[in-house]
């Protein structure tokens, strides 16, 4: 074997008989930086000139090949050489170039392994082409070249939907041409001197398979419908159904594209949301803290809300004990929590193996005192202050001092739940998003005697969940509940002031909503925040303004789509404008005088926004959320905010 020879500061390769092993080094993630570039393209070089290289073996250092685009150049303009330069400089190289994948393989990174004439992956590597996740498409010959191994329709649902697949099903695809379970380096290296002397398997040159024009029609369709008016699937789906015309054709198509996109409003939102997800686990006061152990997890409700964290946990590998009144309402959630977990092992997401593991780390018990060896106990009982206050008071005496209490209230103040306790510093809010064990987010709030090292292990639990944890301070409602009534209440005020639920619904669903306010109310049901309504009554400021109209469909027995009628009627399950609403909608506003005017839908969003975002002012102002770009996530990953759209922080701006 040679000395090592240094291309760059992050590119090195050492010949052993005759081939090149070059390894990419740049932490964390190997990305395509300039660097690692130059590296490439003085590799290159030095190959092409060197008559002892014969064959070139391309891997990753650590467990990335190569993770994608360096994220210190999202938005500027490239550093030469470029990315497609150095890929069709690695297609058309004159010896064999083999990709061994030892591990992630994403957006450019796959892009550079589509270029090499054969690529090997270890068991463990990924590959997928994720960028219109950013607001972009691939830029550097994904798909032109993508197509050209998969055929249309498989290149089409990849690169549309940014899904990363594993080696097993990138070779079943045809991206990869073999999995290896053995040392990766060696097998490439034997694929790479095998190789010497016979023709190139370049991906460009090979043909694109036709697709029949229904498949097309129909899988373009599908992927448009879910953009929700995101440009990026829609640019992938014409650049990948154009992939059969001439490779350089496509390429110059492609990269003009990805040139447009990435300096749109929407690639700068999406880019907003990747960097604040990770701005979101910096919490202010943690530095150096570490959280407390955790094994066991105490489950106390166990409705739906209680069963979706209780899945949650057992996935994670967590230890769960449940809690209810009785012990027949502990057995039906016993019942409930494995009926979710059957439901993951009928479609793939669980093995048969971790079912009956999660199945034996449950127990479920209606007695206070089998809750003693748990690490963190999460309450999930009605949102009720005196139902909850005592559950902790009982929790209180049989959990150990340094076990951990969290409140799963929304809009119940946690530091009046706390103060019922001995220890108050051990209590924290962790408030999920139902369905718990689906939903992505969860506010991590930080009550005014929360011990540092709680928290802490609030953000670790999180993490294990996998969940995005935003950590918030205390007011009703705490981030994602505050907006969403400063927006709800702005959407009645536009009732009142003359626009329909449907045309609402309609501005929402346009702008990007996956389903409008009114069709939501209808979906959750209305009863629930018209009991909330009620409780608030007597304390409620009489000179503010208030909106009566839902009040009257509930008295009116319109709860929602269970009930087959609430903001809308639903015959055959299919949501219809009612005209009993609209009569409903016309009399309170004639009850106040308001002589109702149309609406635009740029007027109807304007209002919207303008509420979220004064209302995210003032959380920001007081000290109830850290970041404007935290309101931003909570809103996406709880509301239904489009992403695309980067959030109502990122809109006002």
């Amino acid at each position: 074997m040679s000395a090592p020879i240094e291309f760059s500061a992050t590119v090195s390769g050492t010949i052993r008989d005759g081939v090149l092993i070059v390894t990419l080094d740049s932490p964390p993630v190997n990305a395509t930086s300039a660097e690692v570039r130059r590296g490439l393209k003085a590799m290159l070089e030095f190959a092409e000139s060197s008559a002892e290289t014969t064959a070139i073996v391309l891997t990753g250092a650590g467990k990335t090949f190569i993770g994608g685009a360096d994220i210190k150049e999202f938005g500027k303009p490239a550093e030469e050489p470029t990315l497609p330069a150095v890929i069709e400089a690695i297609e058309a190289f004159g010896k064999p170039v083999v990709a061994a994948l030892n591990g992630a393989a994403l957006g450019g990174g796959l892009e550079v392994a589509l270029a090499c004439h054969i690529r090997i992956a270890s068991a463990v590597a990924q590959v997928g082409l994720p960028e219109v996740k950013l607001g972009i498409v691939p830029g550097a010959g994904g798909t032109q070249r993508l197509p050209r191994l998969t055929g249309i329709a498989v290149a089409l649902e990849l690169i549309a939907s940014g899904r990363i697949v594993k080696a097993s099903e990138a070779r079943a695809l045809g991206i990869v041409d073999d999995v290896v379970e053995g040392d990766l380096t060696e097998a490439a290296i034997a694929v790479a001197k095998a190789m010497v002397g016979k023709p190139r398997r370049r991906t460009g040159e090979l043909s694109v398979a036709a697709l029949d024009p229904a498949e097309t029609e129909r899988a373009s369709a599908k992927i448009l419908a879910k953009a929700r008016g995101q440009k990026a699937p829609g640019e992938a789906v014409r650049l990948v159904l154009s992939a059969a015309r001439p490779l350089a054709e496509g390429l110059a198509d492609e990269r003009a594209t990805f040139l447009a996109l990435r300096d749109s409003r929407e690639a700068a939102a999406l880019r907003h949301v990747f960097f604040a997800e990770r701005e979101a686990g910096k919490v202010a006061g943690l530095e150096g803290v570490e959280p407390r152990a955790v094994a066991t997890i105490g489950i106390c409700g166990l409705g739906l809300m209680g069963s979706g964290i209780a899945v949650a946990a057992l996935s994670a590998g967590y230890r769960v004990i449940g809690l209810d009144q009785t012990a027949d309402a502990a057995e039906k959630g016993r019942e409930r929590i494995i009926g979710l977990m059957e439901k993951n092992l009928a479609s793939g997401r669980l093995d048969q193996a971790s079912f009956d593991a999660q199945k034996a780390r449950l127990s479920v018990t209606a007695n206070d005192a089998d809750l003693s060896p748990c690490d963190l106990v999460i309450e999930a009982v009605f949102d009720d202050l005196a139902v909850k206050t005592d559950l902790f008071r009982r929790l209180d005496k049989v959990l150990r001092p340094d076990a951990i209490l969290a409140t799963n209230t929304s809009y119940l103040n946690p530091d009046e739940i706390a103060a019922v306790t001995q220890h108050p510093e051990r209590v924290l809010g962790l408030h999920f998003f139902s369905p718990a064990h689906v939903m992505r987010l969860l506010e991590v709030v930080r009550c005014a005697k929360t011990a540092p090292d709680v928290l802490a292990t609030g953000l670790a639990v999180a993490k294990k969940l996998r969940k995005l944890a935003i950590v918030t301070g205390v007011t009703e409602g705490f981030i994602g509940n505050s907006i969403f009534s400063a927006y709800r209440r702005e959407a009645e005020f536009l009732l009142e002031d003359g626009a329909m639920p449907e045309e609402i619904d309609r501005a929402l669903e346009d702008y990007g909503f996956p389903m409008g306010l009114f069709a939501v109310y209808d979906m959750a049901g209305l009863e629930i925040a018209w009991a909330r309504r009620k409780r608030q009554a007597a304390t409620r400021d009489p000179s503010d303004r208030y909106v009566e109209i839902a009040d009257r469909l509930c008295k009116a027995g319109r709860f929602g789509q269970k009930a087959g009628r609430g903001w809308y009627v639903y015959p055959e399950g299919k949501r219809v404008v009612d005209p009993d609403v609209t009569a409903i909608i016309e009399t309170a506003r004639a009850k106040k005088g308001i002589t109702p005017r149309s609406f635009s839908q740029a007027e109807i969003l304007e209002r919207l926004l303008a509420a979220m975002a004064a209302e995210g002012q003032r959380l920001l102002a007081e000290g109830i959320a850290a970041r404007a770009s935290d309101i931003d996530l909570v809103m996406i990953n709880g509301y239904g905010f489009p992403a695309h759209k980067g959030g109502p922080m990122f809109a006002a701006g």
